[in-house]
């Protein structure tokens, strides 16, 4: 089973400085956010409905990306890896990121093991340096 608390964190600081920690840590580890999705806005305007602070930032690392897409075309689907940085009240901000090595935990994605243990021990650093 895997662990994914390595994988969470939640963080007594404000949204907003958490929000660029990850993303300087997302850098340091060769990730780059190429889509933010503000769920809060987003709600407030398609629905009409207040929610918490809430991102959900697209990541990749461009050399661990080629190579999953090499090994596997369809692996795009679960591409870019996403990251939640969401408000818990009370000056926490809570940080969690998708596990990739559920992309290898099927028979059918075994193929990208390695590559997806590459970017879960990234990812792992990143969470680590919040």
């Amino acid at each position: 089973m895997l662990d994914e608390e390595d994988l969470k964190k939640t963080i007594t600081a404000p949204f907003d400085q958490v929000l660029e920690r990850v993303t300087a840590a997302l850098a340091a580890q060769g990730f780059g956010v190429l889509t933010r999705i503000d769920v809060q806005e987003t709600l407030r305007q398609k629905l009409g409905v207040e929610f918490e602070r809430y991102q959900i930032l697209g990541a990749c690392n461009p050399p661990l990306a080629h190579r999953a897409l090499e090994a596997d075309r369809e692996v795009g689907l679960l591409l870019p890896c996403n990251v939640i940085v969401y408000d818990c009240g009370e000056g926490r901000t809570a940080v969690a990121i998708f596990d990739p090595m559920s992309l290898a935990a099927t028979e059918a994605g075994a193929h990208l093991a390695d590559v997806a243990r590459e970017a879960r021990a990234k990812l792992v650093r990143v969470v680590a340096e919040l």
